[in-house]
């Protein structure tokens, strides 16, 4: 159970989680197309990983549009990933903006590319959403990205029943060090779960790979989050 000779699709694959499950996929010998906004991340990213197996493609994960003509031109593929999201985070009583900023970040750019990706992903293939632990553990003051999580979660489910045999799962991660510079919520997570340090991306892109070889999993949400949830 592995990707060689499979076509993997990640859409968000530049920095972070995305790249580090990028990188450990042509380690398995699969044929990796990244795609994301930004060219000199795209760029980046393929000198870091450097390997013929990897492609990039710019597109617009906001635009609809642009997600169907994505599509539309890579064709056939087996694996896809959608980790991609940039969003702010609010109170209830927060502007309408900053309430639909995580939906139109994160939850609307997984709907719309799983809804695309159909005609173009094998039968034995697989569908890996992303959300976020919050979903189970809301913190204050982010009522709608604990309910765009969840709904993600929801729609990995929805989309299990009605695309099998295509396997759809959520990856739901909790605090995760990446590029990003966030010292303070880092040293807040490590108090906040069970084994008392922050996640690193290779983590959980290997709960990504599982989730994408292993054919009896679907419908599923993996935590890899260090017992945010539970603590």
């Amino acid at each position: 159970m592995n990707l060689e000779n499979q076509r993997v699709v990640i859409i968000g694959g530049s920095t972070g989680i995305g790249l580090a499950t990028a990188r450990e996929a042509v380690l398995q010998g699969a044929r990796v197309i990244i795609a994301g906004r930004s060219l000199d991340k795209l760029e980046k990213a393929q000198a870091t990983i450097d390997s013929e197996l990897l492609e990039i493609r710019q597109m617009d994960n906001q635009s609809e549009d642009s997600i169907k003509a994505f599509f539309q031109e890579i064709g056939q593929f087996d694996h896809l990933f959608t980790p991609g999201a940039s969003y702010v985070l609010g109170p209830i009583t927060a502007s309408k903006d900053v309430a639909e900023s995580c939906f139109k970040a994160k939850f609307w750019p997984q709907y719309f590319a799983a809804k695309y990706a159909v005609p173009h992903i094998s039968q034995n293939g697989s569908i890996v959403l992303m959300s976020g632990a919050a979903s189970q553990r809301p913190i204050s003051g982010a009522a709608s990205y604990a309910a765009c999580n969840g709904a993600i979660e929801s729609l990995g489910k929805a989309l299990a029943i009605e695309l099998a045999p295509v396997r759809v799962n959520v990856v739901s991660p909790g605090t995760i060090r990446t590029e990003k510079e966030r010292t303070e919520a880092y040293e807040a997570y490590q108090g906040m779960c069970l084994l008392k340090r922050v996640g690193s991306v290779e983590e959980v892109a290997h709960a990504v790979i599982y989730l994408m070889t292993n054919r009896y999993t679907t419908g599923s949400t993996l935590f890899p989050d260090g017992g945010y949830v539970l603590s």
